[in-house]
């Protein structure tokens, strides 16, 4: 990649002097901030290719791409047209490796708002680890077409692991291997592996899913990514390496001056590895040679420093170098430090009741229980920030307040979280509140509710005058109230019945009654409901040819009854 800088200033720069600038300008843009003294700094210890254990680093130290990003300001979409290869296609990420990006940001976002994520770290990642996955060659749910590894970790150039998930990731029973767009190693992903498209699998060669548990380990602990140096600590978290560092900072950088989407299998490929094939090969063979130092002079017939200009007629001669007169000395060892791994998110374990009481409410009234569940991790102790997903399922229009039938919230500190308040609507019966926690494998909690028919414990007469017809005429009209505890019920289903006597209240075929849809006498009426101010006028009632003294009674859902004696002159 040097050479290939290299070239880029020889095509704009005239002088040596040119040249030299603009080299320095990109070395002074591309340098990380300061690290931390808890690991992570102390110095270029590690490199691509070296052999260390692999430890403490989600890739094992595996070796990544080198490529920098070029010296253009990449710009945004819309403000230029036939941009250089260099600036516009460098800047363009494929579009389901863009999504996932961001959509692993707005997920650690909430559940660990502190961290601060950026989607562009990840993208500096995923261009490091694998060139976007192959330059965005994914399927519609995101994953490869092909798994990308990287080589064997057999300690040969790189760190020494060996297998720990029986070839089940990386296909390889001996040693362990990066595996997937961002390159986690199978004992790291067996700890981060995530469900970032919700299919039910934790995939490390899908975007989603490795981008989103990229996320979280890099916000592993109390790490704010706003700061500079915990963003380094993140960084070398993920690889032991300071030139990694300097690489992922780099492109870091580069992605949030701005970038744009491109098609899938369309982004720009690196020009390979340094220090051994990295996650992109698919195959993990091969290496690759360190890209050599880019010539000073900007191509104009300038004079590269420390050296003799050619003649006309032969090659250059160099400079003698004077004989040394200080005696040389062995720089005193130094031990690389080491950066601690990560301490693993707790999981999921299990989804408990948290006093979850009966839920019953009256049509229209807002339920006195809520649904209250406690998650706790696999190792029993509650957990925090554990998303959980309230649902209403059957034949109900009641809704949690602002209409919803569906709501997620996280868990509080003590592993508790409460549904909002459920809303009865009016239709009766029973249904079932699920609360949910987890994907690739949920717990489930279920409660059956009930809604009753609106209730009223008294109903009476809205006046006291005598209720007389004559025979063959109709009567005047009756209104009645229903009440609950001595507030107006409204709702409130009545039913009217014609009776022989309140002694003996069986239904009467004589006297009095209603009319019928078909204009045909009725003496028992159903479907009668009492108004919002708890008031009922009963429909006409028309006095038969036979005189006498009759008895209408009146009873509402939640048993309150009313006679009224009806007079047939």
């Amino acid at each position: 990649m040097a050479a290939q800088f290299g070239r880029r200033l020889r095509r704009g720069a005239t002088t040596t002097a040119v040249a030299a600038a603009a080299v320095a300008a990109l070395t002074a843009s591309q340098g990380p901030g300061s690290p931390s003294a808890d690991g992570a700094g102390g110095g270029d210890h590690k490199t691509a290719g070296s052999s260390s254990s692999g430890d403490g680093a989600a890739t094992g130290n595996s070796p990544y791409f080198t490529d920098l990003p070029p010296l253009t300001t990449p710009d945004k979409p819309g403000t230029s047209v036939n941009l250089p290869v260099t600036g516009s296609a460098e800047a363009g990420i494929p579009a389901s490796i863009l999504a996932a990006y961001k959509k692993a940001e707005q997920s650690v976002a909430g559940s660990d708002a502190a961290c601060r994520l950026p989607w562009q770290l990840l993208a500096a990642i995923g261009k490091v680890e694998s060139g976007q996955a192959r330059g965005g060659r994914v399927d519609a749910n995101g994953t490869t077409f092909s798994p990308i590894l990287g080589p064997a970790l057999n300690g040969q150039g790189f760190a020494l692991i060996k297998d720990t998930d029986d070839g089940a990731f990386d296909g390889d029973a001996t040693h362990d291997r990066a595996v997937g767009p961002m390159q986690f190693i199978p004992s790291t992903w067996a700890t981060w592996g995530q469900d970032g498209n919700s299919d039910g699998r934790e995939d490390p060669n899908n975007i989603y899913d490795a981008a989103l548990a990229a996320g979280l380990y890099l916000c592993a602990g109390p790490r704010d990514l706003s700061v500079a140096t915990d963003l380094d600590r993140a960084v070398l978290s993920y690889n032991q390496s300071r030139e990694y560092l300097r690489t992922v900072r780099s492109w870091f950088d580069y992605y949030k001056r701005g970038t744009h989407e491109v098609p899938d299998g369309t982004g720009v490929l690196p020009a390979g590895p340094r220090g051994g094939s990295g996650g992109s090969g698919g195959n993990g063979g091969g290496s690759a040679s360190p890209s050599p130092t880019p010539p000073a002079s900007g191509g104009g017939g300038g004079t590269s420093p420390g050296k003799t200009p050619p003649a006309a007629d032969g090659p250059a001669t160099p400079s003698p170098t004077p004989p040394s007169t200080t005696p040389p000395t062995t720089p005193p060892p130094t031990t690389p430090p080491v950066t601690p791994s990560p301490t693993p998110l707790p999981r999921l374990g299990s989804l408990e009741n948290a006093g979850t009481g009966p839920l019953r409410a009256t049509a229209g009234q807002a339920f006195g229980e809520r649904v209250s569940v406690r998650a706790r991790s696999t190792l029993g102790a509650p957990l925090a920030k554990a998303s959980v997903t309230f649902t209403i399922t059957g034949d109900t229009d009641t809704r949690f307040s602002g209409g919803l039938t569906a709501v997620t919230l996280r868990t509080a500190a003590d592993g508790t979280v409460t549904s909002p308040v459920l809303q009865a609507g009016e239709k009766t019966g029973e249904f079932k509140v699920t609360a949910v926690a987890g994907t690739t494998n949920p717990r489930t909690l279920t409660y059956g509710a009930t809604v009753t028919a609106r209730q009223a414990d008294a109903i009476a007469r809205t006046g006291d005058a005598a209720v007389t017809a004559a025979a063959g005429a109709v009567f005047e009209a009756v209104q009645v109230k229903a009440t609950y505890k001595g507030a107006a019920a409204a709702g409130v289903a009545v039913t009217a019945t014609m009776i022989t006597s309140a002694e003996q209240p069986a239904a009467n075929d004589k006297g009095p009654y209603f009319e019928g849809a078909d204009g045909a006498p009725v003496r028992t009426l159903t479907g009668l409901t009492t108004g919002a101010d708890g008031l009922l006028t009963l429909p006409a009632i028309h006095a038969d040819s036979t005189p006498g003294t009759y008895t209408l009674r009146l009873t509402t859902e939640g048993g309150a009854t009313l006679d009224i004696v009806l007079t047939v002159s």
